[in-house]
């Protein structure tokens, strides 16, 4: 097949792990005979560095006309100043709303032979396997928002809005996802203080209800579910929940594996290419020093060919090829056991690219 494939490496070590993402894209091209017409442009802190804007209207333009886009990672101390014009971040929240990415998936598995990287007991993590979707273009983070005087000096205030529709395409989206897998959906919100949280709540049963009637669905508060998941992890499959929840929640539970470096995301729309990236930060503190962890961007590959090109045989062959070389032993520093061997990006990737056959 023909695809158009933007990439955005933006800052910190996203650049060193977009490079290795593009290279198994290259061998993913020789394996299937696809052609890849593949591009690279400047968001987050670089672009607010050459164009002033961390979301420039030639990257949106580019995005908006390919078929899917892989991020690295935005942001950094450099650009951390609260009183900036502009900050990396706006252009992720900005580029979700323009191309209308309101669901993110963040799957959240526990491999095998990296039980013990985990800070977590072994009988508490062993066999994880949660599918996170958060919803992403709604919530307090696109609710209005204010700053004004106050007579202890300041008043600032940001308001949580959702709709029964961004409610409804959303809990739609994690219902599917459930029917495919063990057929069980919860639901995280916080209705016994939070208006909003009631709509949510509402909708979300109403959907169920009505057009999923197979499922095993429950509802869980936030507070709840924030020590379910360092608990008993293994009770969850599907879970649906807000923007700001979803957003604290899975970065808790990036922990079971043990690594930031292992997780994907995907962040799709209903029509349009769709955006993925690890889940980690830019990782400021070692950029440049080539040992970040590809896997979280490779496994992210994997999943833009899945989702948005329909390549799922060549995305099961970079899975597997993934499970072989953590098999094989070869660790990065943020995976790597005390006193183990650690290997560098380049390195790690290598690997995956040795064991990725067709």
């Amino acid at each position: 097949m023909k695809a158009s494939i933007v990439l955005l490496p933006g800052d910190g070590i996203g650049p060193e792990i977009i490079s290795q993402g593009q290279r198994i894209l290259k061998r993913v091209e020789e394996i299937g005979g696809h052609q890849f017409e593949i591009a690279s442009h400047a968001m987050g802190g670089c672009a607010i560095d050459e164009f002033g804007d961390p979301l420039p209207e030639i990257t949106l333009n580019a995005c908006k006309e390919s078929d899917a886009i892989l991020l690295g990672a935005v942001g950094g101390p450099k650009w951390d100043d609260p009183n900036a014009k502009t900050r990396p971040e706006v252009g992720l929240l900005k580029i979700r709303k323009e191309l209308n990415l309101f669901a993110n998936l963040r799957p959240i598995k526990t491999h095998p032979c990296l039980i013990d990287a985990s800070p977590l007991k072994k009988d508490i993590v062993e066999g994880v396997d949660i599918l996170f979707v958060r919803e992403l273009t709604g919530g307090i983070y696109f609710g209005p928002s204010r700053r004004g005087p106050h007579e202890s000096g300041e008043e600032a205030g940001n308001d949580m809005v959702y709709n029964t529709g961004e409610i409804e395409r959303v809990v739609h989206i994690a219902a599917k996802a459930a029917q495919t897998r063990s057929k069980k959906l919860t639901s995280v919100d916080k209705a016994n203080v939070l208006e909003v949280s009631r709509l949510w709540r509402s909708v979300s049963e109403k959907v169920v209800k009505e057009n999923y009637s197979d499922l095993d669905y429950d509802v869980v508060l936030v507070d709840a579910m924030a020590m379910h998941l360092i608990s008993r992890p293994r009770d969850f499959d599907v879970v649906v929940t807000g923007n700001l929840f979803g957003d604290i929640l899975t970065d808790e539970g990036s922990m079971l594996p043990g690594s930031l470096g292992l997780l994907p995301s995907a962040s799709m729309g209903e029509s349009g290419p769709g955006l993925f990236e690890p889940i980690h930060g830019s990782a400021p503190d070692i950029a440049g020093k080539g040992i970040a962890n590809p896997l979280a961007t490779i496994l992210a590959t994997a999943m833009m060919l899945r989702h948005s090109l329909n390549l799922n045989e060549e995305a099961d062959l970079i899975e597997k090829a993934v499970d072989s070389v953590i098999n094989e032993g070869h660790r990065t520093a943020d995976i790597a056991a005390k006193g183990e061997t650690s290997i560098s990006t380049e390195e790690m990737a290598t690997h995956v690219l040795n064991a990725l056959k067709g």
